[in-house]
């Protein structure tokens, strides 16, 4: 299965993931957290990694 993982250095705190996928992604701190990777029962967040501007969201294979 693969998580969303938030490059913070790149994250401009938008919003963008966490108004597609609201279940994984807060804002904190004018950034983008993770707080439910694998919450989001209708998609994957390839949504969120597509639509991020700066491209900050990658999905990365979880470990078993």
């Amino acid at each position: 299965m693969k998580m969303p993982v938030v490059d913070e250095e790149l994250c401009i705190g938008c919003e963008v993931c966490a108004d597609l996928c609201p279940e994984v992604f807060e804002i904190q701190d004018e950034k983008s957290k993770v707080i439910g990777p694998g919450k989001c029962p209708s998609c994957d967040c390839q949504e969120a990694v597509d639509s991020c501007p700066v491209g900050a969201i990658t999905l990365v294979e979880e470990n078993s």
